[in-house]
C-alpha cells in the first residue's frame, strides 16, 4: 500500500507542474522578465518534487544488513540538495537581473501578467501550508523543506504581483529588472535556510532541549530501584528516536530485576516518543559518576 507521504510527494509534482504552466503563460502574455525569474525558479520546484518522491521513497524502505538504522536520513540528503539547487538558481536569476538592468525592455501587458501569476500563488499558499503542516506532524524533513521552499514562493509572487503592477504606473522599466534581483535574493534566503536545517540532521544533531528534558523525566519516573543514568545521547531521524544511556543499578540487584527496570523505561519512552531504537548500558554501583545527567531516587 502506498503511504500518505509518497502521495504526497507526487501530488507536489502534479501541483508544481499546474504552478509552472500558470506562471509561464504569465511570462508569455506580458514579457516581463521579473515573471520569467519567477517562472524558473518554479522549474526548480518541480524538479525538487521528483527529488522529495525519490527521498521519501528510499526513506520508507526497512532496515537491512548494510543499513541497520534504516533509510531516514535520505530525506536530510534530499533537502540538503534541494537547498543546494535553490541557491544555484537564485544565483542564475540574479544574472538575468543584471542583464535586464543593462538592458532593459518594456512590458507589454502587465496586468494580464499579474492576475495569472496571482492565481499561480494562491495555489502555491494553499499547498505549502500543506506540506508545512503535514512534515511537522510526522516528522518528515523533506516534506517540511519541500513547503518551506514552496512557501518562499509565495513571498516572491506578492512582490511580483505589486510590483508589475506599478511598471505602467511609475513608468519605469528598469522596475522589472530590480524585482528579478529581489525573488533572486529571496530564493537565496530560502536556500540556505533549507541547507542549515538539514544539516542539522545530518549531523545529528540533538532533537532539541524539550525532547532532552522529556527523556529525562520518563528515565527518572520509570527507572525506580535503579541508582543513576548519565551518558545520554539522543537524536532524531525522521520519526524515529534513537536514545542511549548508562543505567547504573546496585551491585547485588540480579540481572532479571535490572532487566524489567529496562523494560520499564523502554515502554515509557516508547509512549513519550512513539518509534524509538533504545540501548541502556547497565552499570554496577562503583561505575556511577555522581555527576551524571541524572540522578535516580
Amino acid at each position: 500500500m502506498i503511504s500518505t507521504r509518497i502521495k504526497i510527494a507526487y501530488a507536489s509534482i502534479g501541483v508544481s507542474v499546474v504552478v509552472l504552466a500558470i506562471k509561464y503563460a504569465a511570462f508569455w502574455v506580458s514579457g516581463s522578465d521579473a515573471l520569467l525569474s519567477d517562472a524558473i525558479e518554479t522549474i526548480l520546484n518541480v524538479i525538487a518534487a521528483f527529488g522529495t518522491l525519490w527521498a521519501l521513497s528510499i526513506a520508507a524502505l526497512p532496515a537491512d544488513d548494510n543499513h541497520p538504522y534504516g533509510h531516514g536520513k535520505a530525506e536530510y540528503l534530499s533537502a540538503v540538495i534541494e537547498g543546494v539547487l535553490v541557491v544555484l538558481t537564485a544565483l542564475g536569476i540574479l544574472v538575468v537581473a543584471v542583464h535586464d538592468w543593462m538592458h532593459p525592455t518594456p512590458v507589454h501587458a502587465p496586468f494580464q501578467g499579474v492576475a495569472l501569476n496571482a492565481l499561480a500563488g494562491v495555489v502555491n499558499l494553499v499547498w505549502a501550508r500543506v506540506l508545512i503542516g503535514f512534515g511537522r506532524k510526522n516528522s518528515s524533513q523533506a516534506l517540511l523543506a519541500a513547503g518551506e521552499h514552496v512557501q518562499s514562493d509565495v513571498w516572491a509572487t506578492v512582490a511580483l504581483v505589486i510590483g508589475v503592477s506599478l511598471i505602467p504606473v511609475i513608468k519605469w522599466d528598469r522596475l522589472d529588472a530590480v524585482l528579478s534581483a529581489l525573488v533572486a535574493l529571496n530564493v537565496l534566503r530560502a536556500g540556505f535556510s533549507m541547507m542549515s536545517l538539514s544539516m542539522s540532521g545530518l549531523m545529528d544533531e540533538i532533537p532539541g532541549t524539550e525532547a532532552v528534558e522529556t527523556v529525562k523525566a520518563v528515565i527518572s519516573s520509570s527507572g525506580t530501584g535503579a541508582l543513576e543514568a548519565h551518558d545520554l545521547r539522543l537524536r532524531k531521524v525522521g520519526v524515529l528516536h534513537f536514545v542511549e544511556f548508562h543505567l547504573v543499578v546496585p551491585s547485588e540487584m540480579s540481572v532479571h530485576d535490572a532487566h524489567e527496570i529496562c523494560d520499564r523505561i523502554e515502554a515509557g519512552l516508547r509512549e513519550e516518543l512513539g518509534r524509538a531504537s533504545i540501548h541502556i548500558h547497565v552499570e554496577p554501583a562503583d561505575k556511577a559518576k555522581h555527576s551524571g545527567i541524572l540522578v535516580l531516587s
